[in-house]
């Protein structure tokens, strides 16, 4: 390993992120748009969903989250799905930067969805239905179901919501753990979750609970392995 890098930053360069679930999205003062999503997953709801806010909000991890539990999958290659009977649910995500034949595809989408009770529609874009430069007809059907805004946690809330989830998981964490970790580890949502876990299977396998000491111990261990 080269010595000029840390041991936190070689071990997060291997680190793979979470599989996107809605059990691992961090919430934060997002509840709502989340417990909508679990409605729609139970098949209750609107056929209708559209998330937005700035990259780093969730809205992508939410959309692979419903598409991979409903056995599909949120392809960057093909951006707007075709309606099939036998699929119920379809995602589209950054429907800002759909061309026009994207457009055309996505509103003969809402359409088929519209006429089929029981599909459902999730959509995600960096701004809300009103502003999107798209056509008009596909900006008044982005709005027929519930719209939510998506806002990245602040380091309080993202503390708040971390410790949560690791007690969540049953874990035993130190009070200085998380406030360390927000201050010498990248702080996007799905890096510090996928540590936490990690963390905690390395601290289950030792008997221990999750401290900074454990921290550092997993951290030099993963890099001298690597």
């Amino acid at each position: 390993m080269n010595p000029q890098v840390k041991p936190q930053q070689f071990v997060l360069d291997l680190l793979p992120a979470p599989q996107p679930t809605l059990e691992n999205f961090v919430a934060g003062p997002n509840g709502a748009a989340l417990a909508a999503l679990q409605e729609a997953r139970a098949g209750r709801g609107p056929q209708f969903l559209h998330l937005w806010g700035e990259p780093g909000s969730g809205r992508t991890h939410l959309l692979r989250a419903m598409t991979a539990s409903a056995g599909n999958a949120l392809s960057g290659a093909l951006p707007v799905p075709q309606f099939s009977p036998q699929e119920g649910l379809f995602a589209v995500d950054d429907v800002q930067e759909l061309d026009a034949q994207g457009q055309a595809a996505l509103f003969q989408l809402q359409n088929e969805v519209r006429q089929h009770p029981g599909s459902i529609l999730l959509t995600a874009a960096d701004q809300p239905p009103a502003q999107l430069a798209l056509r008009e007809d596909v900006r008044t059907r982005l709005a027929w179901g519930l719209v939510f805004a998506l806002r990245r946690i602040t380091q309080d809330e993202q503390a708040a919501a971390l410790d949560a989830y690791a007690r969540a998981r049953g874990a035993r964490v130190d009070e200085e753990l998380i406030p360390f970790m927000l201050t010498r580890l990248p702080r996007d949502m799905s890096t510090l979750v996928a540590v936490l876990d990690a963390l905690d299977a390395f601290a289950l396998a030792r008997h221990r609970a999750l401290t900074v000491r454990l921290l550092r111990e997993w951290l030099q261990e993963q890099a001298q392995g690597s």
